[in-house]
């Protein structure tokens, strides 16, 4: 149980402190300007040590009685060794003990909000919401929010506050057995950012051409447009999907007429396919192209801003979310506004909306509302636990889980809001219904909003405000997910620390490097293979062995103490039923739903479908594998290094670590200093 006391300066000597039944004797000088250490010790006898005759410089506490024994070190500002029975020692200080701490309770709440609301906010909840029956989705998304990501959201918090480290070694310490938990988010966090810093690059792309009088997108007769392009204005004025082409051929040795009807393709997907990405008829998955100058470059603007933000730790990040995490909820506010006054607005808000009450019957619409919930708050990633284990001990996670995760799926709601009342209008003016211009993904993102948008007035405006929303958006999700890996590595190498900057300077490179592959011709189909195969499937399984590790082995009574010492209190029976049995449930079947239900489905370039070949597929089962093979491969590994018999060994292997005592230390105004003490586990 965590013990507090409070002491100044001015104390008197052999002053007494109580906490519950636990004395605690200080002995104050009030020319010590006091820093704390504490250790821990494995005998369970009282301790009575008397050094008042052989401290230099400094006194050290007296008499300290608890069942699991703790030292208070006070340290003077000259860092003299303690001597202790005539011979010097210094207090070896633990990573936790100097670990750096969020400068402000809201440095730590927009990073984990900006992590959380990325761009499946914008592109993917609005369309999954409508194709699985618009305002009745509502329902299983709620139950999916309360019963499985919600628990999970707060029980990442809640660990890596009070283990306080990053996913590598938190994972060792709950239960050895299952330390390769860690390796497998770190392999996920790494193919993550191979392709999703691509899609910030293809967005700051936009916002640059969109400095100009006119928006490019909105012309055809460029020199990357085809004979098939059409403009919005063309389509508004004849509607038009096809243009009909005579020719004259030859049958019988008689000419006749023939009438061929061409595909036609909007400025607008012309400018993302075939200018942006340069993506031409012989691409394919075995010829990727050549890599996009243009690409490159801006792919390199945003690596660089990532590598600023971070390479000082939370001290940078948390002064860069102030601006990633805020933007968004402006633009977006701006935006709604704009929107709503737009004549047609209300179709697509209804067609949004409308609730569709038989598609509930579906089992898919279910598994889609628990995959986008999961997805969308991003428990398993390692973020949660990266971003809280920098907390202080005390500080109430559980407020911030409901805070955080509530704000992260009014988010979701409000984003639909936006983007549809726009297409909404877009369908108003073409005389079309929404089937036709609503889309997913990179086709709404990329093509059907900023076609929205073009069909505006001011349209310069609300292009420039809606691409630095999208790269706000990415800039959030992307530092939690490198952080996650930075922090990882770090406390399970500690040493790397003294290098911070070079150490992350080179895992940016790395993952610059790795991701040149999504801006080449075909990076497209890069990318969409890597999104689909990279993390969706794999981080399910993860994240159930994650709840296994900790509630089943770990003990969920044990996980409940570490949770009153910092909050005070027990979770209620709901959460530790969640956590036990019902989100372990919820997350095996979504994985099985996704393993079983899999389909190699291709993808569409320009109405064109580019299906997967077969190395493809291969190297897909491969990538998925890639992640989850740690967990067995750790599991022999860690067997093979135990010692003893056969039960001995694994024993050892489902035994929590000792988790180092941590040091919380306040001052205040008043010239006082709150200590905080754990027993050592």
């Amino acid at each position: 149980m965590l013990k507090r006391f409070k002491t100044s300066k001015n104390q008197l000597e052999n002053q007494e402190m109580y906490s519950n039944t636990t004395p605690l004797k200080l002995l104050s000088d009030p020319n010590l300007s006091m820093e704390t250490d504490i250790l821990t010790t494995d005998d369970d006898e009282t301790i009575n040590r008397n050094n008042d005759k052989n401290l230099t410089g400094k006194r050290m506490s007296k008499d300290l009685n608890s069942k699991r024994n703790c030292e208070i070190v006070l340290v003077s500002d000259s860092n003299s060794n303690v001597v202790e029975n005539n011979i010097t020692k210094k207090p070896k200080a633990t990573c936790h003990q100097n670990r750096e701490t969020w400068d402000k309770k809201i440095d730590f709440l927009l990073s984990v909000i900006g992590f959380a609301v990325d761009l499946g906010n914008v592109w993917r909840f609005p369309y999954i919401c409508f194709k699985n029956g618009g305002g009745a989705f509502l329902f299983p998304y709620i139950i999916m929010y309360i019963f499985g990501g919600l628990p999970l959201f707060f029980l990442e918090l809640a660990l890596g506050q009070y283990q306080r480290c990053g996913c590598l070694t938190v994972w060792r310490r709950i239960c050895p057995m299952f330390r390769g938990i860690g390796y497998g988010i770190c392999v996920i966090a790494t193919l993550t950012a191979w392709y999703y810093n691509t899609i910030m690059a293809w967005s700051l792309y936009y916002l640059v051409e969109s400095l100009q009088e006119k928006l490019p997108w909105t012309t055809c007769g460029n020199i990357w447009n085809s004979n098939s392009c059409i403009t919005l204005e063309e389509k508004i004025n004849y509607s038009l999907s096809y243009r009909p082409i005579v020719k004259y051929e030859q049958i019988n040795g008689t000419f006749k007429n023939i009438t061929i009807n061409q595909t036609l393709f909007s400025s607008t997907e012309e400018y993302f396919y075939r200018r942006v990405l340069n993506f031409t008829d012989n691409i394919n998955f075995n010829n990727v192209g050549h890599i996009e100058t243009n690409v490159v470059l801006a792919l390199l603007v945003i690596f660089i801003i990532v590598y600023f933000s971070l390479w000082k730790g939370v001290k940078s990040s948390g002064k860069a979310v102030w601006f990633t995490a805020t933007t968004p909820y402006v633009v977006l506010l701006i935006l709604l506004v704009r929107g709503a006054c737009l004549e047609g607005s209300g179709i697509g808000i209804k067609y949004y909306l409308k609730p569709n009450m038989r598609k509930l019957w579906e089992p898919t619409v279910w598994i889609d509302a628990a995959a986008q919930i999961f997805f969308s708050l991003g428990p398993g990633f390692g973020v949660l636990l990266a971003l809280s284990s920098y907390n202080k001990f005390r500080n109430n996670c559980y407020q911030d889980a409901l805070i955080t995760s509530a704000i992260n799926c009014i988010t979701s709601f409000i984003a639909g809001f936006v983007v549809f009342s726009v297409l909404g209008h877009m369908c108003f003016r073409l005389g079309k219904t929404m089937d036709d211009v609503a889309d997913q993904q990179a086709g709404l993102v990329f093509i059907a909003y900023p076609e929205a948008i073009a069909s505006l007035s001011g349209s310069v405006i609300w292009s420039i405000l809606f691409f630095i929303m999208l790269i706000s958006l990415g800039l959030d999700s992307t530092f939690g997910g490198l952080e996650a890996l930075i922090t990882g590595i770090l406390d399970e190498w500690p040493r790397l620390r003294k290098r911070r900057e070079l150490f992350v300077l080179l895992l940016i490179v790395y993952c610059f490097i790795g991701s040149l592959a999504t801006t080449t011709q075909g990076g497209f189909l890069v990318l969409n293979w890597l999104d689909r195969h990279g993390a969706p499937i794999s981080i399910l399984f993860i994240v159930f062995c994650e709840c296994v590790a900790l509630c089943w082995f770990y003990g969920i009574k044990r996980f409940s103490d570490d949770v009153e010492s910092m909050l005070g209190f027990q979770p209620p029976t709901f959460w530790k039923m969640c956590w036990t049995y019902i989100s372990p449930a919820f997350l095996l079947v979504i994985f099985l739903a996704n393993a079983i239900l899999y389909e190699a489905a291709p993808i569409t370039v320009l109405r064109r479908d580019y299906e997967l070949p077969e190395w493809s597929k291969a190297l897909a089962f491969l990538v998925v594998l890639s992640s989850i093979i740690n967990i067995p491969i750790f599991m022999v590994i860690t067997f093979l290094n135990t010692k003893g018999t056969f039960k001995e060994r694994m024993k050892q292997m489902i035994t929590p670590e000792p988790r180092p005592v941590m040091l919380d230390l306040h001052y205040d105004e008043r010239n006082e200093y709150e200590i905080a003490i754990a027993d050592a586990v």
